[in-house]
């Protein structure tokens, strides 16, 4: 009898897992579904070089449909699962929401963007998790250049100038430092605006940014940002958005045209509003096999999953790409080996290290004890990034537009329409519609 399994998300743990469980689907021992809200998968780390244009949207992220054949894709939610029923609720992007049967179920959900309860937050910044939010930055940011040198108005124009970045992990560092760089190409479009104008801020609420990696790193890296005249504020929090002005915990407050919330993310609500056994901060108790502790026929890895560190007793693995793909890879062998009665092997992986893009051709980067930084550290992030890209299709785009970026300066024309394409068409029918009014 076949295996009806079913993947709850399409990010890096469950493509990676799904692809793992092609020696099933070929051999007829199982049929796999896969949701996810988006229909593919992205590839995170490059998502600030999208949106500094370096590297076209469309290039870091795959089609589930087309990267899983003879494989069911679902674009969707999944709103609940009855683990003891052995079923789903998924509520597909249009129509009636239905239930899926599966005999075992993958729990790949991730994490969310952890927000907190700030004033003006929601209303005024922008989060950096999607390929959408990088693409509306890019967008933002060439939108608010344009804006200040098309103004007199001093205020307007400061405000316009004025970008906080919170959050002082890979994803804020790499979106302030590519933001920049996207901004430096484009003044030279913009002669009515003078470099030292710009005015950027890092908000880091400890006492480092890039915990990540080596303390040293992290040091160089702030260092290096302030030479390219960012802000670097350490121990300092966002404590109000409101009206778009960033309020800060040492009482500094920036009237500022762009806030990115890039303050880490929190496990996703799924698994507890399920019943499934989490710890104290949402994540899936799993076993060193990545099964769910205490379920049969039940499976979790990566960001939302807390998995034991074999190499750090005691400890859970980092809620990173780097054990997220491994666990994947593992888990589709292991659920093989589940469906035909074999031994399940632990996870067991010592954390490499770390890369990180500051544009520029600045870098960092940490390989075990190596540590490389500048051109260097920018050479080892492009390097291990491409290596772990998804497909051979992929690869080869993101190298293309790499190559082209080092002979063409990137295109700055800001396409903010695409956002609200409906926006023209509506202003022509209302002025059609106030036509006939008064001539009737």
């Amino acid at each position: 009898m076949r295996k009806q399994i079913l993947i709850v998300g399409g990010g890096y743990v469950g493509l990676y897992t799904a692809l793992g469980l092609r020696k099933l689907v070929r051999s007829g021992d199982a049929e796999v579904t896969i949701v996810d809200p988006r229909g593919y998968m992205t590839y995170q780390p490059f998502l600030a070089e999208a949106a500094g244009g370096q590297i076209e949207p469309r290039h870091v992220v795959a089609p589930l449909n087309r990267v899983l054949p003879r494989m069911r894709v679902l674009t969707g939610k999944i709103t609940n699962v009855d683990h003891n029923e052995r079923v789903a609720t998924f509520q597909p992007v249009q129509g009636r929401p239905y239930e899926i049967a599966y005999d075992i179920v993958v729990m790949a959900t991730g994490s969310i963007t952890r927000g907190l309860p700030i004033k003006g937050l929601a209303e005024h910044a922008v989060g950096f998790k999607t390929v959408g939010e990088a693409v509306h930055l890019r967008n933002h940011v060439l939108a608010q250049l344009a804006a200040a040198a098309s103004t007199d108005d001093g205020d307007v124009r400061r405000r316009a100038l004025t970008f906080v970045v919170v959050g002082g992990g890979f994803a804020g560092v790499e979106a302030l430092a590519e933001m920049q760089g996207l901004a430096d190409d484009a003044l030279r479009y913009h002669p009515q605006i003078r470099r030292d104008e710009l005015s950027w801020t890092l908000v880091e609420a400890t006492g480092r940014i890039l915990p990540e990696i080596h303390e040293d790193l992290g040091v160089w890296t702030a260092k290096a940002l302030r030479e390219r005249g960012v802000d670097v504020r350490l121990d300092t929090r966002l404590t109000s958005a409101e009206n778009g002005v960033a309020t800060m915990s040492d009482g500094t407050a920036l009237d500022a045209g762009t806030i990115v919330w890039a303050a880490g993310g929190r496990p996703n609500p799924l698994a507890a509003n399920s019943g499934l056994p989490v710890d104290r901060t949402g994540r899936i108790l799993a076993t060193e096999y990545l099964a769910v502790e205490g379920l049969a026929d039940a499976f979790a890895a990566g960001d939302g999953a807390a998995v034991p560190d074999l190499t750090k007793p005691g400890a859970f693995t980092a809620p990173n790409a780097q054990h997220a793909v491994r666990q994947a890879k593992l888990l589709g062998r292991n659920i093989v080996a589940y469906v035909r009665g074999r031994k399940l092997k632990a996870y067991k992986h010592a954390y490499l290290g770390s890369v990180a893009g500051l544009g520029h051709h600045q870098g960092v980067a940490q390989v075990y004890r190596l540590r490389l930084t500048g051109f260097l550290g920018w050479v080892a992030h492009r390097a291990y990034h491409l290596a772990w890209v998804p497909t051979f299709n992929h690869k080869a785009k993101v190298l293309t537009d790499w190559t082209l970026a080092m002979f063409f300066r990137r295109e700055a024309v800001q396409l903010g329409g695409l956002e609200h394409p409906e926006k023209d068409f509506h202003e022509a029918l209302a002025v059609t519609q106030a036509r006939v009014d008064r001539a009737a």
